[in-house]
């Protein structure tokens, strides 16, 4: 019964069934979530699945679990790597920095030789959900961050391969899987981090934990709605884009923002920054999709030049116009 269920989930987060002859890596740290979906995984499509344990080196304990987890897989017959940081990982927020290492490595494994995939999955569920729709909320994220983890996204690597990264356990609360591993009587660690309320997600999750006002698996279908009206905006996002947006030169961009409300204003902004400074290969200062640009926005709706991201933006009327700022002068 679980199995099926995890196998119309995972066809689900997907947008089909999986193929016959396509191959997936999970992603398992050893925790309970991953190792039920290793499991859930092996019974549903045996023979497909190749799993990677990336080892930080952060606690003493790490390589035992790494090969925990190897253990299995070999007694299994699923293909098992464990993969290291390319670089000792620096202290200054480790959380984050451990998090882009971790994915990085594990995306590039699953395309290249060692697994040779087409999907990634990892083991994020309901209360995770719920944990970052909280986080965010705190931090007054809008549609995009309030969304949340999504079900499905496609990665393109540096050299432009491609790996569909699923979250198959969206709809499967963190008591349901404990229990699919008692069940099976399979290994598992409690990560200590985990319970360090050093952090912001333990302490969300603790506050969770310790009420009966807001019911996680609730808000993870808050999160679920939101992300669909998300990808309903990202549709009509890329139609103003592709009709509004021009390169008069290599380096200037003009965007029309006649008539347009302020979120769209600010889609096309944020896009227009990050087309720009890929285009003029601009690195620093860092610049993504959650940065915020608000002031950006205050100064050019009211007519006056602005900059940010390394990029002098100049409104004429109801154009525009995106350039590289000048370096600052020295001396």
């Amino acid at each position: 019964m679980q199995v099926t269920r995890f196998a119309a989930d995972w066809a689900a987060a997907l947008g089909r069934p999986v193929a016959a002859d396509e191959r997936i890596v999970l992603a398992v740290s050893g925790g309970a979530d991953s190792m039920a979906m290793l499991a859930l995984a092996a019974a549903a499509f045996p023979g497909q699945i190749a799993a990677a344990t990336f080892d930080h080196g952060l606690r003493a304990g790490s390589a035992a679990e790494a090969a925990m987890v190897a253990d299995w897989c070999g007694a299994h017959a699923v293909p098992h790597r464990i993969l290291h940081p390319a670089t000792p990982l620096p202290r200054a927020n480790l959380q984050a920095t451990a998090r882009r290492a971790r994915y990085a490595a594990l995306l590039d494994w699953a395309a290249g030789a060692g697994a040779g995939a087409s999907m990634l999955a990892t083991a994020h569920q309901a209360d995770d959900q719920a944990e970052t729709f909280l986080m965010r909320a705190g931090r007054g994220s809008g549609l995009n961050g309030l969304a949340g983890v999504r079900p499905r996204r496609v990665e393109t690597l540096a050299d432009g391969r491609q790996v569909t990264l699923l979250r198959p356990l969206l709809g499967w609360r963190r008591a349901e899987l404990r229990a699919v591993v008692r069940a099976a009587d399979l290994p598992f660690v409690d990560d200590p981090s985990n319970a360090d309320p050093r952090y912001d997600r333990v302490r969300v999750r603790m506050l969770l934990r310790d009420q009966d006002v807001l019911d996680p698996a609730q808000l993870a279908r808050s999160a679920n709605w939101l992300a669909e009206a998300e990808a309903d905006w990202r549709l009509v996002a890329e139609r103003l884009w592709t009709e509004r947006s021009t390169w008069q030169e290599a380096d200037r961009l003009h965007v029309s923002v006649a008539g347009l409300p302020r979120g769209m204003r600010r889609d096309l902004a944020r896009r227009a920054i990050l087309a720009c400074r890929e285009s003029c290969a601009i690195a620093t200062p860092v610049f993504d999709a959650a940065t915020n640009i608000e002031s950006l926005l205050d100064a050019l709706e009211r007519g006056k030049i602005a900059s940010q991201a390394g990029l002098i933006v100049k409104p004429i009327t109801d154009i525009w116009i995106f350039m590289p700022a000048p370096p600052r002068k020295t001396g």
